[in-house]
């Protein structure tokens, strides 16, 4: 499981020009599955990302959580986070999961973090979305296992 963590202020999600999902101040998590993934990936980058802290302290420091600042998530699925680019001028997406195994996968990581968080903003699994964010910072992080 491959994780892309960005800090915003705000995320806005939409298809087909309808607003899916929103959150204020906290994480956009694309997740990417490949076909060896299982729970307990899910379960390790879920608590990585959650205890993770990198909003600033007091002191301008790195040192705050999403639970220090109350802040939120918002998960979407991304399957190229998998794409290999080294192989032409079109990325091999073959190391992406496939449907039957992703799909599991993303509902899961959406439970953890619903769990860990009490709610979690997501994405439509396989839509075409459009995602407005104000990135803070910027701060990216990538969380594998």
């Amino acid at each position: 499981m491959r994780a892309i963590v960005q800090r915003v202020n705000s995320a806005r999600l939409t298809v087909d020009d309808r607003e899916i999902s929103s959150i204020g101040t906290g994480y956009l998590v694309l997740v990417g599955y490949n076909n060896e993934d299982d729970s307990a990936k899910v379960d390790y980058v879920v608590d990585r990302i959650v205890k993770m802290r990198i909003f600033r302290d007091e002191e301008g420091k790195l040192n705050k959580s999403l639970a220090d600042v109350g802040g939120e998530v918002m998960c979407v699925s991304n399957f190229t986070l998998y794409g290999n680019p080294a192989t032409g001028r079109r990325p091999d997406f073959s190391k992406s999961a496939h449907y039957d195994v992703a799909k599991p996968m993303y509902d899961h990581t959406l439970k953890r973090f619903e769990e860990r968080l009490g709610k979690v903003a997501a994405g439509v699994f396989g839509a075409h979305m459009h995602i407005d964010a104000s990135v803070d910072g910027p701060v990216t992080i990538i969380v594998e296992k």
